[in-house]
């Protein structure tokens, strides 16, 4: 071994700066697992130490409807200390602002609620000010948005209330929940006066508890889950918040990590490529060394303890840059979590990108090295002799089996799931497969088929790609990598997108106005027409719930832990509606729909949406019996329909037919089309000037909503995938360095042959612009392809083939390749001749 050390150090003086350079593509990889595990560790440190802050209590009930006298003498008995809420979603009007109208999320507060945590205003004293009950705290992000301040006017309902302050942090809520429906907060006290508490208003009931520390809630709630489920509440902890948020934060880790792992061994490729290129340059050497008396297992440790050297540089420079970025990513995910996350450095998470990056590393250098081991001396008496070694090594096929593992282990360990692992590496198999087979068929195909009237700088600069020592297969892997990964981001997104943008398209409803009385919707009606927003269509709307499905009561349902059933759809209070017929967005899959109940029918036809249905393990003729505010409705499933969600017009679970529930209390809901933004809004501030109590839901306000935190998301994906794009250049440089000599050796011979350096400039920008082309073509189909799939499996939506989005990454791949490797090639056309035609002798 001290032959082995000491020759492996002398022989690398003359390659040092290239061998650095070799290390440096895995050094970003190592980075990314660094800088997510590390960042991870942080964020679960934070979610233990505010813990309770999440929450904001030790224990949560929830009702989605009016509590029951039966249910509140059970939280009462509760003991403790106690707080209440309200919550539902309403209109606000910004009188300072021109009565602006905005859709938002009204949270109703009594007693000391938050028991644990900090409500975060601006100004300070603004949420000490609710309790005054002419007082409200507005979302931070609303206030920038209508130009507001403390002390401005705001109208609830009927009631005219004073801005005390920007609500900045609310503990269990993130700024990322609160941008589709900005909170604000007022007193519970004050909702009488807004008038908007009356019958059919969306309402959700919350009491908040805070226990001594004897009490253990975990336990507690544990043991009377079953009498929770009897009154319909739902419950919430302070560890199951907990655990539902490490959960989610464990998804996204694993998916970034995963990214980050992509860039690593993307990375170990072009090692191993460099590396391949370099014992094939120390051939001769290896055979001296066995005339000397080396063995062939000590040459080839020669060369392994270089190739180490190697993952252990790259591993520990990528270390100190993962460290680096981790102080970055708080910044990025600001507003999107409910806490502030303190900065420490996780040494576990360091060693595990240490022994990651070393691990991938040395594997990936191995298969090149194997070679060394089959050297003869005999090579050293043989003139340019390049002996084909590796062919039918069983090593090989070890090592292949050895990256495998490592590659699943790896991806089961960072998403905790058997199935997303085996699912990460099959898809970059064959994402590796797909371009590494589209590399041989483009040098196949510049082989065989090459026009032999194309210009002589075209022809040489096409032949270059199946040329000995060529690099198209690396370059293609590295660019179409990166490709894929970015362009699949923007794809999915542009999916998500195009579903809301589709539902406004032409003349269908972009306006919901809900909460409307029985006595309103006539006079609603006169107003939109009168602002020139047509009614294009109405819902009558009777609160009911379930009392029993196929003959078991609701009650015995939830008791029963063997049903399957979620107990959403037994507890919730249903919306439904009655109508003679479809409408556009409803398509019957089963049965018969039926649009008029007869005097005869003691057991009513309903039609239920498919998804609801399934989810409630219902078919057809199966009976269900509602408690429609007091009165029992015996009814069968006698079709089932597919809906279209993403259209924003009245749709429901359950539809009834005509002749039932006409006599029934009764909201309205009204969908309408503006032709316009100023429109929509002035539309808007009528009607809720005229019915202070009616909300209306803007489709251009979604789908402005959705798009920034889409943009946010994405924002902080693609920057951990800028990781694996860099590192395609960096191994696209690392390429172009490896095959630099053989590019001297044909750059000379051709300006001794009379080529000019324009033409030979020419010359490399022909093989990189194809195979920039090249890359990004390949990288986008597989793009396009996982979008599909996405679309069709995972978003349930049409598949969009958008040409933009690959146009401009074949361009802005091109470029990158061109720069790339005209920065990295620099000097090639200067090389004296001579100096190279005498090495040849």
């Amino acid at each position: 071994m001290n032959f082995v050390f000491k020759m492996a150090w002398r022989d690398s003086r003359t390659a040092r700066r290239r061998l650095v350079l070799f290390s440096l593509s895995i050094v970003l990889g190592v980075a990314a697992l660094v800088a997510i595990g590390s960042f991870s560790a942080n964020l679960r440190q934070a979610i233990d130490d505010q813990s309770k802050g999440l929450l904001g209590a030790d224990l949560a009930v929830t009702s989605r409807s009016a509590v029951t006298p039966e249910a509140q003498a059970f939280l009462d008995g509760l003991g403790g200390e106690q707080a209440k809420e309200t919550t539902f979603s309403s209109m606000v009007v910004f009188p300072s602002a021109g009565n602006q109208t905005r859709l938002i999320t009204v949270r109703a507060l009594e007693g000391g609620y938050p028991f644990y945590g900090v409500v975060k205003t601006n100004p300070a004293d603004g949420f000490a000010r609710l309790p005054q009950g002419d007082a409200v705290v507005v979302e931070e992000t609303l206030l920038r948005q209508f130009g507001l301040k403390a002390g401005d006017p705001l109208k609830l309902g009927e009631k005219t209330f004073t801005i005390a302050g920007g609500l900045e942090q609310l503990p269990g809520d993130s700024a990322a929940v609160a941008t589709l429906s900005p909170r604000v907060l007022v007193a519970r006290s004050a909702l009488a006066e807004t008038g908007l508490m009356g019958r059919g208003s969306l309402v959700r009931h919350r009491a908040y508890f805070k226990f001594g520390p004897e009490r253990d809630v975990e336990r507690f709630v544990a043991d009377n889950r079953a009498r929770f489920r009897e009154l319909r509440l739902s419950v919430d902890t302070v560890e199951e918040r907990r655990r539902e948020l490490g959960q989610s934060l464990q998804n996204v880790q694993g998916f970034l990590s995963l990214v980050g792992f992509v860039a690593l061994v993307l990375g170990a490729i072009g090692v191993a490529s460099a590396i391949h290129v370099y014992v094939r340059q120390k051939i001769t050497t290896v055979a001296v060394l066995r005339c000397l008396g080396a063995s062939a297992w000590q040459s080839f440790g020669v060369y392994l303890v270089q190739g180490l050297a190697l993952g252990v540089i790259g591993a520990l420079a990528g270390t100190v840059l993962g460290v680096a970025v981790q102080l970055a990513l708080p910044a990025l995910v600001k507003g999107m979590l409910p806490f502030e996350i303190d900065f420490f450095v996780s040494w576990a998470a360091v060693a595990r990108g240490l022994l990651a990056g070393v691990g991938v590393g040395v594997l990936f250098t191995l298969l090149p090295l194997l070679a060394v081991r089959r050297v003869s001396p005999l090579v050293a008496i043989r003139s340019a002799f390049a002996e084909r070694a590796g062919q039918g090594d069983p090593l090989r096929w070890a090592v292949y089996a050895a990256i495998l593992a490592a590659v699943t282990g790896f991806a089961i360990w960072q998403t905790q799931r058997v199935s997303w692992g085996l699912g990460f590496t099959g898809a970059l198999l064959v994402s590796f497969a797909v371009l590494a087979g589209s590399a041989r068929v483009v040098a196949w195909l510049a082989r065989r088929f090459l026009p032999k009237g194309l210009p002589y700088v075209w022809r040489q600069g096409v032949a270059n790609l199946h040329r000995p020592n060529n690099r198209t297969v690396l370059l293609l892997l590295s660019l179409g990598l990166g490709t894929f990964l970015l362009l699949t981001l923007s794809l999915a997104r542009e999916t998500l997108l195009s579903q809301i943008r589709d539902s406004g398209d032409g003349a269908r409803p972009n306006l919901l106005f809900f909460d409307i009385q029985d006595d309103q919707i006539e006079p609603l009606g006169a107003v939109l027409a009168k602002q020139g927003v047509p009614v294009q269509a109405s819902a009558p709307i009777v609160t009911m719930r379930l009392r029993s499905l196929k003959g078991r009561a609701v009650e015995e349902l939830l008791l029963d832990e063997s049903v399957r059933i979620p107990a959403w759809t037994l507890r919730r209070e249903y919306r439904s509606t009655f109508r003679g017929e479809l409408t556009t967005t409803e398509t019957v899959i089963g049965g018969t729909f039926t649009g008029r109940a007869t005097e005869n029918d003691t057991v009513i036809p309903i039609s239920m949406e498919e998804g609801l249905a399934k989810d409630m393990q219902l078919t057809l003729g199966d009976e269900l019996e509602f408690d429609v505010q007091g009165v029992p409705v015996a009814s069968r499933v006698t079709s089932l329909r597919r809906v279209d969600w993403k259209r924003l017009s009245p749709n429901f679970f359950v539809v009834f037919p005509e002749g039932v529930l006409e006599a029934a209390p009764k909201f309205y809901v009204v969908a309408a089309r503006a032709n316009g933004a100023a429109e929509s809004a002035k539309a808007q501030q009528a009607v809720v000037t005229a019915f202070p109590n009616v909300s209306a839901l803007d489709l251009a306000l979604v789908m402005q909503t959705l798009d920034g935190i889409f943009s946010k998301v994405q924002f902080v994906v693609q920057f951990m995938s800028l990781f694996t794009v860099a590192t395609g250049v960096i191994v696209l440089a690392g390429a172009v360095m490896t095959g630099r000599f053989q590019r001297v050796r044909e750059t000379v011979l051709l300006r001794t042959l009379g080529a000019s350096r324009a033409q030979l400039m020419q010359i490399q920008l022909v093989e990189y612009a194809v195979l920039g082309v090249l890359g990004a073509l390949v990288g986008g189909g597989l793009a396009y392809g996982a979008n599909a799939a996405l679309a069709i499996w995972v978003f349930k939506a049409p598949v969009i083939l958008p040409v933009m989005p690959l146009v401009l990454s074949v361009v802005l791949v091109t470029g990158l390749t061109l720069a790339t490797g005209l920065l990295s090639g620099r000097g090639i056309t200067r090389q004296p001749p001579l100096e190279v035609l005498r090495q040849e002798a």
